[in-house]
């Protein structure tokens, strides 16, 4: 079943000559700074100028500080009454469980972990088409796309695996390697720090920042765009119509697609 990305949303943002009709919002967790919210705006707002955010209850413009966000309504105005704004319609990605089964993760499965493609696998035409290969430095040879790569994988619980697939929470490697979580978080990882391990983004086994930045942005179209992109059911017990409920749901094509080049693993695409 899919499920909307707006429910539970305590922050909601508005053109400021449409007061009534917002243009987005998100699930306010404690790490989220006036900064961070301000950053992400300028992921979602397309606008010919310049332009403020005020909390309507307060009237009280945001500035780009370290002050914790609150929850609440903010008016989006531009500096000149000669200047547009709109919210972008930048193409956000369809995600499934990048689940890899290979000899090399059964020690880290044995013990809860799995490797998540930060970049997905289900996606590597798209990684192919656009070069994403070129922010890859350990690639071995020239039909090597790289996705498969640690560079574009990070080791984590099981059980938090499916909702970073899901874009339930991103990386910033921009803010410190913050963890931003834009759902609920009982995991409690919102505003931790990715080990510094993942983060050695100029080494050969660390994540990539350009990765991580293209996956938090990811996470911002989908979560904080209109009512959010649809988020799907990605764990089906066994015996269920796995199919049947991808077919019958939303976006089915790009979801089957997505399936089924994630079960190609290891065709290549060139």
């Amino acid at each position: 079943m899919a499920g909307t990305r707006a429910v539970g949303r305590d922050v909601h943002f508005y053109l400021f000559s449409e007061p009534d009709q917002p243009l987005g919002g998100m699930r306010l967790n404690p790490s989220v700074t006036e900064e961070n919210f301000l950053s992400m705006l300028d992921i979602l707002i397309v606008a010919t100028g310049p332009f403020r955010v005020t909390l309507r209850s307060a009237g009280v413009d945001l500035m780009r500080t370290n002050n914790l966000l609150k929850s609440g309504h903010y008016d989006i105005t531009p500096y000149s009454r000669r200047d547009t704004i709109a919210i972008t319609d930048e193409q956000c990605i369809t995600r499934i469980l990048s689940k890899t089964k290979t000899g090399r993760d059964e020690p880290f499965r044995a013990r809860g972990f799995e490797a998540a493609h930060i970049f997905p696998l289900s996606s590597e035409e798209y990684w192919v088409q656009n070069g994403f290969s070129r922010w890859i430095t350990n690639r071995t040879g020239e039909r090597d796309a790289g996705i498969n790569s640690c560079q574009n994988g990070l080791l984590m619980q099981s059980n938090i695996h499916q909702n970073f697939d899901g874009f339930g929470f991103a990386v910033n490697p921009d803010d410190g390697y913050k963890i931003t979580c834009f759902d609920k978080d009982p995991f409690r990882i919102d505003g931790r720090t990715l080990d510094s391990i993942c983060r050695s983004s100029s080494g050969e086994d660390g994540a990539r920042d350009e990765l991580l930045r293209w996956h938090f942005r990811q996470a911002v179209l989908a979560n904080m765009r209109g009512a959010g992109e649809p988020s799907f059911e990605m764990d089906f017990p066994p015996g269920s119509d796995m199919v049947g409920e991808i077919l019958s749901g939303p976006e089915a094509g790009k979801r089957m697609e997505a399936e089924l080049f994630s079960r190609l693993n290891g065709v290549s695409v060139t």
